[in-house]
């Protein structure tokens, strides 16, 4: 990994490809899956020494675990100031108070105190909202953002998994009031989830903030190890009964894309990644792993461009499916009323083109 992108309206270079560390450690929620610290190593040194700069964890993350094997990683390997290290606060760490979880200042703030403890940094480059909790103010977050960049102990802010009005809210009070603005939103995207492009995608790309995809395998759908049976569901991995819901279409989808990588003689999982990460508005995406070797391959998704011919095939297979209004924003839609018998765009071509320094990608 040698191409990087600005995250968002700022200036932070980030990978293409995130590593997600939701896995690192054997507590709390995600124990079924978690990793040693042995196991752990190999994956995150595997991961910096193939370019990656763009960590991700959160707090809540096997109850800290995740947070303090990260600490130990980057302190043995002594490569803090080239990582772009996140972390993430919402859920609670004390169910008996009331606050000491959800996203006003209170709780912000003890938890990126905590966080960097267990990091053993002085600073975050990246701290995101991790969950909407429907009742904070917008604006104190905003504020209490700006306040921890001031002090030093972030360095970006970021918001994951909210309403795409909030995540506006957010970002335009900010500009309103020369604040931090919001330089990412992560979402749940891949092929299986696309409904994002309704509201957040554009939303993200006028307001300049980059989406981050997470789960961009559908929870392991995606690599072609579980297949459809009789019964159900076969293959081992942490869908576990979830499996049980996927519907016929989103089969479809799995069939689509595993004829699309064996045409390009390429995992079906490498396949996946290409599509999310060459997305519109889409900066990086999280992947984790379960072993140096699923990792190696997860870096592959990057080597190659999906003809668009196959894109096609992917893209019509998983199209979401429109709700009522937004078929009125749709060019079919407007071209009959909107606009009828022209042609009309927002600017021409070419009037704003990308911008990169280095190696052609």
């Amino acid at each position: 990994m040698n191409h990087y992108y600005l995250l968002g309206r700022s200036g932070l270079r980030v990978s293409r490809l995130a590593l997600g560390t939701m896995n690192f450690g054997t507590g709390g929620w995600h124990a079924a899956y978690g990793k040693t610290p042995e196991e752990a190593e190999p994956i995150f040194r595997r991961y910096v020494e193939s370019g990656g700069n763009l960590i991700d964890t959160a707090d809540f993350y096997t109850a800290g675990e995740s947070e303090r094997i990260l600490g130990r990683l980057i302190a043995k390997a002594g490569n803090r100031e080239r990582l772009v290290l996140t972390s993430k606060y919402t859920n609670s760490v004390d169910p008996s108070d009331p606050n000491a979880s959800g996203n006003g200042r209170k709780h912000m703030i003890r938890a990126v105190e905590a966080s960097l403890a267990r990091l053993g940094t002085d600073y975050l480059d990246l701290y995101l909202l991790h969950t909407w909790d429907r009742i904070t103010p917008v604006e104190e977050v905003v504020r209490t953002f700006d306040d921890l960049v001031r002090a030093g102990k972030i360095r970006y802010a970021g918001l994951s998994d909210v309403p795409a009005w909030y995540a506006a809210r957010a970002q335009s009070y900010a500009d309103a009031h020369a604040l931090t603005p919001m330089v990412t939103l992560q979402l749940p995207y891949g092929l299986t989830m696309r409904d994002v492009e309704h509201e957040y995608a554009p939303m993200a790309q006028s307001l300049g903030i980059g989406l981050t995809a997470w789960s961009p395998l559908g929870g392991g759908l995606l690599t072609g190890k579980y297949k459809r049976t009789n019964r159900g569901l076969a293959g081992e991995g942490r869908l576990g009964d979830a499996a049980a819901k996927i519907d016929d279409r989103t089969w479809e989808i799995v069939e689509a894309l595993e004829e699309v990588a064996d045409g390009l003689g390429r995992p079906m999982a490498q396949v996946a990644l290409n599509w999310v990460v060459t997305q519109p508005g889409v900066a990086s995406a999280v992947a984790g792993a379960s072993s140096e070797k699923q990792l190696a391959g997860n870096l592959a998704a990057l080597d190659f461009e999906i003809p668009a011919d196959a894109r096609r095939r992917l893209d019509e297979a998983s199209a979401p499916l429109t709700p009522q209004l937004y078929s009125m924003f749709t060019p079919g839609y407007q071209a009959m009323v909107v606009s009828p018998g022209l042609s009309i765009g927002d600017k021409p071509a070419g009037y704003a083109p990308p911008v990169l320094n280095g190696a052609p990608a």
